[in-house]
């Protein structure tokens, strides 16, 4: 049996579908004409203390604030139609605080938007406004109401302080430079007769330097429900200091720059810790952060917060303290800072920063020369070899080994064409006097160095993680009778295996806070490859102290 043979449909059936296939609803018929897909405002109303931008194009999201422009804030009205003719917008705006028209005005539309300035808004009144899209004799329905309040007078700010007092008051300060001190941030948003007022955000400061442009709060004091801020500074360097303060309210105004001038004394009893760069008397550990910038973690913190941070723009490329070396234990007359030596492999320059602002860093570090003298193992004069390069190119690593004498001055312990050089230096300044090689045969090459400063008996040491197999070396360096010290286990770097499980990929950094008994701070610290920082007592039972920046 043939299958049913299908007839077209003809007639005025078949007009009737074609009709209802591709005639517009009634409801997309009209989007053919003006209409407006879109408002906002300029500058975004928004809220600082929140975090938030918004339109508040709704009846339900709380409205932001605008700050003070010039000639009154713009609004925004992205218009179209299907049909050809020029295009334009016409802005109406009501004062909610008065119940009454703020503003009424038209804009030409170009490439599809029109604008208009509103000016003569009432400081601290809310507003709402939309818009209508005009084309010849058509108007489109108004769009949905916009929100936003005007804050337009900047807040005032103030400084004070016990522990350091303003020049010229005649109070003692309660505190030394090189510790912290509380300073209290006070502010206030004038608020209108007849509105409101946005309310302080934020206090922006710097400390013997200037505030950065912008108003935003990154990296502010946020204030308590009071209005005022607390800020704990460490005042780094001793003598006259200068903290400038501004306050930022919601909207985004900032106040008059607040000028706080105080004397912090020199402490005359400073704590010393070698391997302590800030001055609070407890080993430091120095490691750049993701962007660069260089993080300052005491030995003795519970997590990896740092207690202060260097900008990038401070390290010696004057770009970023990433894949610098960093050593640092002892210091040239000016305790209790460690000075702080700098190198990047491959480079021709050694760094030398003269520490004497708590690690500030806000001098510009030195170069170093390198020496022209040479000595052999044994301490003997000898001719330098030929490999021994002129600049410190060569210098795959360095570490600080501590002090060689009765001073706290740093020495210096490189491995270059895979040997051990000590570059000892009772005066260290823009040269070192002496280079001493203190190994032969290039059996350093694949070791990283960590020096964890003296034990209690005074005697110095130096650990080396094996890349190749992940073991921590120990090589006992001790001090002899006639004050100096015995290099002889260094000769052999496949000795004395203390521990193992220390591998590259594991722990890609090493380091010791330079507590060589391990009774105050730990000895060792380690970054895992997800950058936590773990420290370790000993070499065993690693305290996580959580994710780096």
């Amino acid at each position: 049996m043939k299958p049913a043979r299908l007839r077209p449909l003809g007639g005025a059936v078949a007009v009737a579908l074609t009709a209802g296939l591709f005639a517009a609803p009634a409801a997309l018929a009209d989007t053919t004409g003006p209409r407006v897909t879109g408002t906002t405002a300029s500058p975004q109303p928004r809220n600082l203390s929140a975090g938030t931008t918004t339109d508040a194009c709704d009846t339900t999201t709380a409205p932001g604030w605008i700050g003070l422009t010039s000639g009154g804030p713009t609004l925004r009205a992205d218009v179209a139609s299907d049909t050809a003719g020029s295009l334009s917008a016409a802005f109406s705006v009501r004062d909610l605080t008065t119940g009454t028209t703020a503003f009424d005005g038209v804009g030409q539309a170009y490439g599809g938007t029109a604008t208009t300035t509103v000016p003569g808004l009432a400081d601290g009144h809310s507003y709402a406004w939309n818009a209508r899209a005009l084309q010849g004799a058509e108007t489109s329905a108004a769009s949905p109401d916009c929100h936003f309040k005007l804050d337009l007078a900047g807040p005032g700010a103030g400084v004070s302080s016990t522990d350091f007092p303003a020049s010229g008051s005649g109070q003692t300060p309660l505190k030394y430079a090189g510790e912290t001190g509380t300073f209290l941030l006070t502010g206030a948003d004038p608020v209108p007769a007849d509105g409101e007022a946005s309310g302080i955000a934020c206090y922006r400061y710097a400390l013997n330097s200037t505030i950065g442009v912008g108003g935003g709060c990154a990296g502010a004091v946020v204030p308590g429900p009071d209005g005022t801020g607390t800020l704990a500074l460490k005042v780094p360097q001793w003598g006259t200091n200068i903290l400038t303060v501004e306050a930022v309210d919601n909207a985004g105004n900032v106040s008059q720059t607040a000028t706080y001038t105080f004397y912090a004394p020199s402490n005359p009893n400073p704590p010393q810790a070698l391997g302590d760069v800030d001055a609070d008397g407890v080993p430091d550990i120095l490691l750049p952060d993701t962007a660069g910038n260089l993080q300052i973690i005491s030995a003795a913190a519970a997590a990896a917060t740092p207690t202060s941070v260097v900008s990038a723009n401070a390290a010696p490329d004057q770009t970023s303290w990433t894949g610098f070396q960093l050593a640092h234990r002892g210091w040239r007359g000016h305790a209790p800072m460690d000075d702080v030596l700098m190198h990047k492999p491959g480079s021709s320059a050694l760094y030398f920063y003269n520490n004497t602002d708590s690690g500030a860093f806000s001098q510009s570090p030195v170069t170093v020369r390198r020496p022209f003298s040479c000595k052999d193992a044994a301490g003997i004069t000898m001719t330098c070899p030929a490999d021994f390069a002129r600049d410190w190119s060569r210098a795959d690593q360095l570490v600080a080994l501590g002090s060689l004498n009765t001073q706290p001055n740093p020495s210096l312990l490189t491995v270059e064409n895979g040997d051990l050089w000590l570059f000892p230096n009772p005066g260290l300044n823009s040269s070192l006097t002496t280079a001493r090689k203190l190994t032969s045969g290039g059996s350093w090459t694949g070791y990283d160095l960590v020096a964890p400063g003296r034990d209690g008996a005074g005697d110095l040491a130096l650990w080396a993680r094996e890349r190749a197999t992940g073991a921590l070396h120990a090589y006992a360096i001790p001090k002899l009778a006639n004050g100096t010290f015995d290099f002889t286990a260094l000769a052999d770097p496949t000795a004395g295996v203390v521990a193992t499980g220390f591998t590259v990929d594991a722990y890609p950094l090493l380091g010791s806070s330079g507590d060589g008994d391990g009774d105050t701070v730990p000895d060792l610290w380690a970054v895992t490859a997800d950058r936590h920082l773990l420290t370790y007592r000993g070499l065993t039972n690693p305290k996580d102290l959580g994710v780096l920046a």
